[in-house]
């Protein structure tokens, strides 16, 4: 069963309200009784009743907002709640290019990855939680997808976890990402951008700050399940693993031989 249309049932109203055609539609079955017990009036007297209350009920509901109508006619249906703010957070995801356009991609390519479809549904409902961790395992698939880091980046900023943010906001730019516009006026990463470490941020041309890399490679790692964790010193740690990056970025290593030494050194 399809969820009622508020137009239609306002079209229905003024065209044949006068016999409750509208309310047959809205599965009111003593509704459509009562207005043919008007239209018999009607014929016994002369006076339009059913035709003026099918009139009114059709203004009444191009008056109604969609919540409302949803609320009355179409019980047992899930609707986003959408307002102002839900539809230009909806039109920041398509210019960002959020949402994947399915039609522009190839389809093995969307179900390759499928938790980044489920996650974007999730993200746009509010469903924070899900979507990051649908987002999380959308990276283990396609850990260099420019699109997966800056939504989970926002999702992070939306749950004020912003030390993740700032790590996948980064890792996401360096991946290609052309994130000075996205990050100076999305909505969603409000809150990173009122952090006292943004404007550091932001001058570094958006490289994720020293004191949060650890942390966040480390969430990263705890989440595969792939290392235990050690009290290591952190600026140790963090040369060794800027020396492991610089090799993969002269070509020495390959992104897997990489991947394999970055789990040595954090389990040391």
């Amino acid at each position: 069963m399809q969820p009622k249309n508020r137009i239609v049932a306002a079209i229905l109203a003024f065209f044949t309200g006068w016999i409750g055609g509208h309310q047959l539609y809205l599965g009111r079955i003593g509704g459509f009784i009562g207005f043919m017990m008007l239209f018999v009036i009607w014929v016994n007297t002369g006076i339009p009743i059913s035709l003026i209350a099918g009139i009114i009920t059709g203004v009444k509901f191009l008056n109604m907002s969609d919540q409302e109508f949803n609320r009355k006619y179409n019980r047992g249906f899930a609707f986003p709640n959408y307002g102002p703010l839900e539809r230009r957070r909806e039109e920041q995801m398509k210019r960002y290019e959020q949402i994947p356009q399915t039609r522009q991609r190839p389809i093995a390519q969307v179900k390759a990855n499928p938790y980044k479809v489920s996650g974007i549904k999730k993200y746009k409902d509010f469903d924070l939680d899900d979507a990051i961790a649908d987002f999380s395992k959308g990276l283990e698939i396609a850990p260099n997808d420019v699109a997966l880091h800056f939504n989970i980046a926002c999702a992070y900023s939306l749950t004020e976890q912003k030390e993740k943010s700032f790590f996948h906001l980064s890792r996401a730019v360096s991946l290609g990402l052309d994130g000075e516009e996205r990050i100076m006026s999305h909505d969603d990463l409000a809150f990173i951008r009122i952090q006292p470490e943004f404007e550091a941020f932001k001058k570094s041309g958006f490289k994720v700050l020293p004191q949060y890399r650890i942390q966040a490679i480390k969430e990263e790692e705890k989440t595969n399940n792939s290392w235990a964790s050690q009290d290591v010193p952190e600026d140790a740690l963090l040369n060794q693993l800027n020396k492991l990056n610089e090799l993969r970025s002269r070509g020495v290593l390959s992104e897997d031989e990489f991947n394999a030494e970055r789990k040595k050194i954090l389990r040391r």
